[in-house]
């Protein structure tokens, strides 16, 4: 291997059709004292790793990567930084069902030998990720997930969108800002055949309502410009205790998720419950416009600085995709090597056979 050469170690996931590519080896040691901190190092001193593995020819910005590091909370056994092409999102339902997934089955966290459930702990920058996975004849049948508690922030938003008029909103918290949207009111059904008209109105949407809108969390500082918009459809009853209903996620720029998403999900759950809308225990089953489906549980209250606040988890499935090694040539005119030469680990070089 050339010295300007570098190696990354990768698992490829996809969950409901979002695709996760979980960074194993290659990368070095972040600095920080918490995840959090090691996101926020790797976001402002080494983006470029993100860039490469989401763009062309490594990569496509609708996918999403989560770099593994070591975690300063006790209880976790691994820790996961998440990039996406919007930048650095604190936590994800999907990637978090993906990264479970990936280390259960790779061995990195050892997966029990016989059927059954088995508890999981991950650090991502927001905090613990408390994780069941269900394990059925030796694979991660599926993982249900509680992140961080969710909470409406304001309610009752409107902004001008050009070419849209007016639209109403609401802002809720759930690992990021969502500004929840009711697709009927737009035209909007919420299926395939939409989605390019979902992708424009979102991003219309988005540059437009970002200015001037809240940034901070009680806990956990500046938290960016508004990155998604999540598009929710009629509610049906589908049981007792079970609601469900069309969901889409826009992420910017430019990107409608292929699953329902784990936090648009938590965050539909948290508006619904501040409008009584849904009851602790009961679950809204939301649906992508590709039809792949998570499920949303109502757990109990939580506060958040002074928000009132909503424990929830999402449950889905991963599958596995690929194991892979990429070479990354630091010399490569479509490789910008300016903040990512010095976090990818270099790899020491073997001694020649004898002949």
């Amino acid at each position: 291997m050339s010295p300007r050469e570098r190696t990354l170690h990768l698992i490829d996931t996809q969950s409901g059709g979002d695709v996760s590519r979980i960074v194993t080896e290659g990368v070095e040691l972040i600095p920080g004292t918490s995840v959090l901190e090691k996101a926020r190092y790797l976001e402002r001193e080494g983006d470029g790793l993100r860039r490469l593995l989401l763009s062309e020819p490594y990569g496509d910005p609708a996918m999403s990567v989560d770099l593994i590091v070591e975690p300063s909370h006790p209880e976790a056994q691994a820790g996961y930084i998440i990039m996406e092409a919007m930048g650095y999102p604190l936590y994800s339902g999907s990637n978090t069902i993906c990264t479970a997934t990936a280390l259960l089955s790779s061995g990195m966290i050892p997966m029990r030998s016989d059927d059954g459930l088995q508890s999981v702990v991950l650090e991502s920058p927001a905090g613990l990720a408390r994780i069941t996975a269900r394990i059925t004849d030796g694979r991660v049948a599926s993982i249900t997930t509680q992140g961080e508690p969710a909470y409406v922030a304001e309610e009752g938003l409107r902004v001008e969108v050009p070419h849209y008029g007016e639209v109403s909103f609401d802002l809720v918290w759930s690992g990021a800002y969502y500004a929840l949207i009711d697709a009927a009111a737009y035209g909007f059904r919420i299926n395939a055949e939409e989605q390019i008209a979902l992708t424009a109105f979102g991003d219309a949407f988005v540059r437009a309502a970002r200015p001037g809108l809240l940034q901070e969390h009680p806990e956990l500082g500046d938290v960016g410009p508004l990155p998604f918009a999540h598009f929710m459809g009629e509610v049906r009853g589908a049981g007792p205790g079970r609601l469900e209903s069309p969901s889409a996620t826009y992420v910017h720029p430019g990107v409608i998720c292929r699953s329902p998403t784990g936090t648009g999900t938590s965050a539909r759950l948290a508006l619904m419950v501040q409008r009584g809308e849904i009851a602790e225990g009961d679950a809204l089953e939301t649906i992508s416009p590709r039809g792949s489906r998570f499920v949303g549980t109502v757990l109990g209250e939580a506060h958040v600085g002074a928000y009132r606040a909503l424990h929830s988890t999402i449950t889905g499935s991963a599958r596995l995709m690929a194991h892979s090694q990429i070479t990354v040539d630091l010399d490569d005119p479509l490789v910008d090597a300016s903040d990512l030469e010095h976090v990818l680990a270099v790899q020491e070089a073997t001694a020649a056979p004898e002949r």
